[in-house]
């Protein structure tokens, strides 16, 4: 595989890097300590056309690819994860579901305005009680013939972007029936921000990712138009998973973006921080735990990018999704302790990236199907698993 990107790809990666650089990082560590969402850089994101970046420009799209998508994470998130995030939710999970899924009214309703940024869309999915059981939906929906309404009920828990001035829609997963042998039937469905019975809870007390939001959401009697149904009745589960594959990758562009600014971070300080006579980053010490900091980003980026390839080739990918962001999320955590540690008494202080970094890593090993889901996925890609 040619490891050079292709002109308007390094372009594309440039013009986000200097974004990053130049608006992301003077201004999102105040947003982060003020547990405040960043409406003025997601404002400009959204006039770059990052939001639309996968998807046709029929619908307002940049005609990207996950490639494209994964770049311009990786870049975001060498300064800051909670914009990164909020864009990766907001394509991979908001939009997503849309483009592969909807009927071409609801494609023309909601994609426009998603790719351009002007509102975002949520992905509900996960439950109080189920977590990473994401079968074990507990929501429900019902057809009132009456009406032809679904009435929806349930609750969902740590969904992101879902409460936002400009939230436009959250697609939810219920039970809308059972199967022959029983077992539920789940259906996605779109639910509008603002309709009757849809609660938002106040936003999550969380360790990092403080300048994005993450919220649950109660349904109460919620009831939207039986043309709400996103793609075929009974297959909202299986819909999902294939969003949670793409989305992987994301999330694996989202980390080795996260390791390498660690890098980044400590590569500066080494040459600027002095102790006993002589820059730190002349200790042999020091030198080799950031020599194998950048080791672990670059193999990061090699899964990613690999998963990414197979993907926009139209392979299988699903097996290489996993790994690369079992891969990313480890080595984010680890980059992320080592840079913190290099920065000594500076690491624990907010002012400082690595701090948030730190603070910011862990939950990559969690999201998007911890670490655990992710080595039962590839153990079942081996054949391993019944």
């Amino acid at each position: 595989m040619d490891h050079r990107l292709s002109p308007e790809l390094e372009e594309l990666r440039r013009t986000v890097e200097e974004f990053a650089h130049d608006v992301v990082a003077p201004k999102i560590g105040d947003f982060y300590e003020r547990h405040e969402f960043p409406y003025e850089i997601v404002r400009e994101m959204g006039r770059m056309g990052l939001f639309g970046l996968p998807f046709p420009e029929e619908y307002g799209g940049m005609g990207g690819d996950y490639l494209a998508l994964g770049l311009v994470l990786e870049e975001l998130a060498r300064v800051d994860s909670s914009v990164a995030i909020t864009l990766e939710a907001g394509v991979s999970l908001g939009a997503m579901p849309l483009h592969l899924f909807g009927t071409e009214e609801q494609k023309r309703q909601w994609l426009p305005r998603l790719c351009a940024g002007e509102i975002l869309g949520a992905f509900g999915l996960t439950e109080p009680d189920g977590g990473s059981d994401a079968g074990a939906t507990r929501t429900t929906a019902r057809l009132d013939p009456d009406t032809d309404e679904w009435v929806i009920n349930g609750t969902k828990c740590f969904i992101t972007n879902s409460g936002t001035d400009i939230t436009g829609l959250v697609t939810v997963t219920a039970v809308t029936g059972r199967k022959p042998d029983g077992r539920p039937e789940i259906s996605a469905i779109i639910v509008p921000s603002g309709t009757p019975g849809f609660t938002v809870a106040a936003p999550y007390s969380k360790v990092g990712w403080n300048a994005s939001d993450t919220r649950e959401l109660s349904f109460a009697d919620v009831r939207v138009p039986a043309a709400n149904l996103l793609g075929e009745q009974g297959r909202g589960y299986a819909q999902f998973l294939r969003i949670l594959d793409e989305g992987r990758i994301a999330i694996a562009a989202l980390a080795t973006g996260l390791a390498q600014g660690c890098v980044d971070e400590s590569v500066k300080y080494a040459k600027e921080r002095h102790a006993f006579g002589r820059p730190i980053g002349a200790n042999q010490a020091i030198q080799f735990k950031i020599a194998d900091m950048e080791m672990k980003a670059h193999t990061a980026r090699l899964a990613w990018r690999d998963a990414a390839s197979r993907l926009v080739a139209g392979e299988p990918f699903k097996k290489e999704a996993a790994l690369a962001k079992l891969h990313s999320s480890t080595v984010a955590v680890d980059n992320a302790r080592d840079a913190t540690q290099i920065h000594g008494g500076y690491g624990f202080m907010n002012e400082y990236p690595v701090a948030r970094m730190w603070r910011d890593s862990k939950i990559l090993e969690i999201g998007e199907g911890t670490s655990e889901v992710q080595r039962m996925l590839i153990a079942r890609e081996l054949g391993l698993a019944g």
